[in-house]
């Protein structure tokens, strides 16, 4: 009858007897078993963000990189590869790019804007395609429609990070997406206090239409010869995620996470729309400013992407994106360190205003090349907007950059 999920804070869990405990341990049950597989807290929370996203199922984790690793860990093996947007998170460049080479994985990177070129990036070796749906830190749309008509073509899952858009502004799996990963740290909490990840699974994928997808469609020998596609259905991914995903990789969101995750998505909407009515007003006064250079912000009737937006982000174009401010590299350190509301720290998604440069911080592992590829050049800033007044925000903003500019 509690009206908050409780936070079940247990590692283990009471069997009922030993015929209990060994139907859970073969999977024959569903139930709880260890709070580094299942959690009831976490479990309301995954459902929640499934039905958010609508997909069937869900497993959180402890981060978004770790939801990015789980994400591909049963798809993926040596010698094989993912095809990857050169407008991601530089973190997430940085794994892609160079963490998961150890696990004898590759990325190949391709501009997303060229459809063509992720079909031509398409061999029989690759298993996945990732994406952002609106990209960090240049707020940049993807067309999402058009990406997951290449992966239907060659036979494999896109999987999209859903994080700076949130299921609120952007439903991928309704573009083709086979599976979502978010970074529930940002939008989904709101409030900067705990980390973690999630993936959800659409169910659509059939893992067992071709030989590529052995984890799912064979015989799994830690279960004796149990196939995940045949044993679960449209939950296989999930059920792995779990099973396998979590029990080995260990990468286990706490109760205490899921708790606050929760309560941030009681106000996701609410949030959203303020987060998009602020950056919306803000990014046309800077757009008109003489002391910036360029508003990457997709909400602008002159952007580029606007016209996607409106087909992928109907209801905005999120709170995300960058500025060009006229005296590079020096007078984005001025305006950064000159203002006051915003918050100089590296992340987003907050309801507070933040601000960081990304190519010296976020950005700072790759090269120049590849920062300017992702929109993270050394003359640019991202803006994370919050949910403060949009006047106050705009004078801090003002200030700032009459500092930085002369």
């Amino acid at each position: 009858g509690a009206r908050q999920t409780p936070i079940y804070q247990t590692t283990a869990y009471v069997f009922r007897d030993a015929d209990h405990a060994a139907a859970l341990f073969n999977l024959q049950e569903v139930g709880y078993i260890y709070s580094r597989l299942t959690n009831p807290t976490v479990a309301v929370l995954q459902e929640r963000i499934a039905t958010l996203e609508g997909g069937v199922g869900a497993v959180c984790c402890s981060s978004g990189h770790a939801a990015q690793i789980m994400a591909l860990f049963p798809l993926m093996g040596p010698g094989l590869n993912v095809v990857v947007s050169t407008r991601l998170y530089g973190g997430t460049i940085t794994q892609m790019g160079q963490t998961i080479k150890r696990f004898g994985w590759e990325a190949k990177f391709v501009d997303f804007d060229d459809v063509d070129a992720v079909r031509a990036a398409c061999d029989d070796k690759t298993r996945a395609i990732f994406c952002e749906s609106i990209a960090n830190p240049g707020g940049y749309i993807t067309d999402l429609d058009a990406i997951a008509a290449v992966a239907d073509s060659v036979g494999i899952p896109l999987i999209v990070d859903n994080t700076s858009a949130t299921p609120y502004l952007c439903r991928p799996i309704e573009h083709g997406a086979t599976l979502v990963v978010h970074s529930t740290t940002k939008y989904l909490t709101g409030n900067g206090t705990v980390t973690g990840g999630c993936v959800v699974d659409s169910g659509r994928f059939d893992w067992s239409a071709n030989d590529k997808f052995p984890s799912l469609s064979q015989p799994e020998p830690a279960y004796h010869g149990l196939k995940f596609h045949e044993t679960f259905g449209n939950l296989a991914y999930t059920f792995h995620g779990i099973a396998i995903g979590l029990r080995d990789l260990g990468m286990t969101m706490n109760p205490q996470a899921a708790h606050y995750t929760l309560m941030g998505t009681e106000t996701l909407s609410l949030r959203m729309d303020r987060h998009v009515e602020n950056a919306e007003k803000i990014a046309k006064w800077l757009e008109t400013d003489p002391r910036i250079e360029a508003v990457t912000y997709a909400g602008l009737k002159s952007s580029p992407y606007y016209h996607r937006m409106e087909r992928i982000c109907p209801k905005g174009a999120g709170a995300l994106f960058t500025i060009a401010i006229k005296g590079g590299y020096d007078a984005c350190v001025k305006f950064v360190n000159g203002l006051e509301i915003f918050s100089h720290v590296a992340n987003l998604g907050d309801a507070r205003s933040l601000v960081i440069h990304s190519a010296s911080t976020t950005h700072r592992q790759l090269t120049v090349q590849q920062q300017v590829a992702a929109g993270a050049g050394p003359n640019v800033v991202r803006i994370s907007i919050g949910i403060e007044d949009a006047d106050d925000l705009i004078a801090d903003l003002d200030q700032a950059l009459s500092k930085a500019v002369s």
